[in-house]
């Protein structure tokens, strides 16, 4: 075969992880939005060096563009072979790819072929498979969902961690959009990522399910923090068998004290996410909240936070969006400890499969 292989996405699917590595030849910036499952980043041209290629290229002239980039290419992929790749065999096969598959992927992929390495070329480049999971979203799964529903703080998404841990198939939402999906729900040093990405991490663990098996997935809204689940994917779940996950309101303020434990450590911030609720329950009553946080009143105060604020809208809600939740299977939790949500997980999993 000759090299670099020029191969379409719908080719190189089924053998992703086949490939020895999987490098993307854009800028960090472009990398940073999304870019294919494992892949890491190599840029050709890094984000400064590309924007002043291509305002070279609009003011001057294509063709000092081009001798410029050249350059600069060269000196790029240089160093990534004396610092990344000079180690690997003559066998090493990776895959490589850039914004459409054209000139920077096209660079790369010819030295790294007159080297002697197996390389592959992704044909269409991210632009290809943003394409594929875009159109594989569209359409609803054909998986049996399962969704764990239950109020704010009745443990769904440990149960759902250790739903995984036994085996089972799990979308956990939450965890792919880094955000518990409340007001509150913005995790400690760590931001969400892109919706492009945040797609793309849905599709990839969409496609490696078993349609036999039923997948647990916790009761989400549309939107998890600031990203929207596709369409079809939440249709799919709204329509699907519920679970009703139960929970003394006591045991919940615990659970919640101890998932949301930065909130403890800094009251100011915690203060800053409660005036998001100002037009919901008025000045007055946030301000008895600032005061409860200010203290260190945590119990009391996530006390009213679900009496008044989260279980309402819980109880709006959920008959109105899963359609299925009034013939839930009840499972009730007695305690938030480790042996609580195994033994919970282990009921669930022995009578679904």
């Amino acid at each position: 075969m000759k090299y670099p292989e020029i191969i379409g996405f719908a080719d190189a699917l089924p053998q992703l992880e086949a490939f020895d590595a999987i490098i993307d030849a854009r800028s960090p910036c472009e990398y940073a939005l999304d870019r294919l499952p494992g892949a890491i980043n190599a840029p050709v041209l890094d984000d400064e060096q590309r924007i002043r290629i291509g305002t070279m290229y609009k003011q001057v002239s294509a063709f000092d563009a081009k001798k410029l980039g050249a350059a600069l290419v060269a000196k790029n992929i240089a160093a990534h072979i004396e610092t990344l790749w000079m180690d690997k065999p003559r066998e090493w096969r990776p895959l490589i790819y850039c914004w459409r598959g054209g000139n920077r992927s096209g660079a790369m992929a010819h030295i790294l072929a007159k080297v002697g390495w197996p390389v592959a070329q992704l044909d269409g480049g991210y632009k290809a498979f943003r394409q594929h999971v875009n159109a594989e979203l569209e359409q609803a799964p054909a998986l049996n969902f399962k969704v764990v529903c239950g109020t704010t703080g009745s443990g769904k998404s440990r149960l759902l961690e250790v739903l995984h841990a036994q085996g089972a198939q799990v979308l956990d939402l939450e965890q792919l959009a880094a955000h518990r999906g409340s007001v509150l729900g913005s995790l400690p040093s760590q931001p969400q990522p892109s919706q492009k990405a945040f797609e793309s991490h849905i599709w990839n663990v969409l496609r490696r399910f078993d349609p036999a098996r039923p997948v647990f997935v916790e009761s989400e809204s549309k939107k998890v923090g600031r990203l929207r689940v596709p369409a079809a994917l939440m249709d799919a779940m709204r329509a699907s068998d519920c679970i009703a996950l139960t929970l003394s309101r006591a045991n919940r303020v615990r659970l919640l004290m101890e998932d949301y434990e930065h909130f403890l450590l800094s009251p100011a911030t915690l203060n800053e996410q409660l005036d998001h609720l100002t037009p919901l329950h008025g000045r007055e009553k946030i301000a008895r909240w600032h005061a409860l946080s200010d203290t260190g009143d945590m119990a009391p105060l996530v006390g009213e936070l679900l009496a008044d604020h989260y279980d309402p809208a819980y109880l709006r809600s959920i008959d109105r969006n899963f359609t299925r939740y009034a013939q839930a299977a009840p499972l009730a939790l007695d305690d938030i400890g480790d042996d609580a949500f195994t033994a919970a997980a282990l009921q669930l999993i022995a009578t679904t499969y």
